[in-house]
């Protein structure tokens, strides 16, 4: 208890906490960001394989959760390459990183910076969400949606995905979270949900209808739906026009350094999740200053 009075009475204790404890919710998103593609290709696999079997056609089944476990638990996390298991002290967020020269103690082969990079930025995160909103609901659950919101951006690069299992806690989340008005209304958070998922799934259908191409995936209108119901549906054409915006720009320089053509398909998740980011922070002060500008 007098640990959480000193935290509740001290902000700086309180940002240095939160940031440290990033660290090690980062190093465990390395984990979620691996581990759930492939846990879905697994079960996509046996589903498959089931039917398969169904209709007469033999087929070698992969191995089963039974005879392999593999979740966000086991098995222990190892070295893609020698498969020397990661010990308790190299996996200390970034420290052990920087310890290891950035590379496996077992073959020596390098370690992605990324590990220790979403390592750091969730740190961050934590330490901005608890420096802007103090020592309250609101930075809690900030932390929460900040958690999911990296998980999502980074399973979205590396799979074009976002899946089901991470999207729909979300917004469930979100509309529990709001409850008590921590964001905004149980009301506008519900009607944010409704109208986060049809605004995207219209834009889609009336793309497809118009060129006969699909522009976005299925899980991106669940994504803005999960985006309204934590910040209403007042928040949703801020968070469509930044995403578009960051879309827009991000898009034209990852396509001019990897010098692939415009036919390249490239994850809007990010950009939705970036937006919904800072609409969570400075949305209302966005929306504010557009509308002196405009004089509104």
């Amino acid at each position: 208890m007098l640990a959480i009075e000193y935290l509740a009475t001290n902000a700086s204790a309180f940002i240095i906490t939160a940031g440290l404890f990033g660290l090690l919710v980062g190093s465990f998103l390395n984990v979620v960001i691996y581990r759930i593609p492939v846990i879905l290709d697994n079960e996509w696999r046996e589903a498959a394989t089931d039917i398969l079997e169904e209709q007469g056609i033999k087929v070698e089944k992969p191995e089963t959760a039974e005879s392999s476990p593999f979740n966000l638990v086991v098995p222990r996390s190892a070295c893609p390459s020698c498969g020397h298991q990661i010990t308790a002290l190299e996996n200390v967020p970034i420290i052990s990183y920087l310890f290891l020269g950035g590379k496996c103690s077992g073959c020596k082969n390098p370690i992605s910076i990324r590990y220790p990079l979403i390592e750091l930025l969730t740190g961050l995160l934590f330490a901005f969400s608890a420096y802007h909103f103090g020592w309250s609901y609101q930075s809690g659950a900030t932390i929460v949606l900040c958690s999911f919101l990296i998980a999502l951006i980074f399973i979205d690069i590396d799979r074009k995905l976002l899946p089901d299992n991470l999207v729909y806690p979300l917004l469930w989340i979100g509309l529990i979270v709001n409850i008590d008005s921590t964001f905004v209304s149980l009301e506008e958070s519900v009607i944010g949900a409704l109208a986060g998922y049809l605004t995207l799934w219209s834009i889609f259908w009336l793309f497809k209808l118009a060129t006969g191409k699909e522009g976005m995936g299925y899980g991106d209108f669940k994504l803005l739906g999960a985006l309204g119901a934590w910040l209403g549906w007042k928040m949703l054409p801020l968070i469509i026009m930044l995403s578009s915006v960051v879309g827009a720009v991000l898009g034209i320089l990852i396509l001019v350094i990897s010098k692939k053509g415009r036919e390249t398909t490239l994850p809007f998740g990010p950009y939705l999740a970036i937006a919904g980011l800072v609409a969570l922070f400075w949305g209302e002060l966005i929306v504010e200053q557009y509308l002196t500008l405009m004089g509104l």
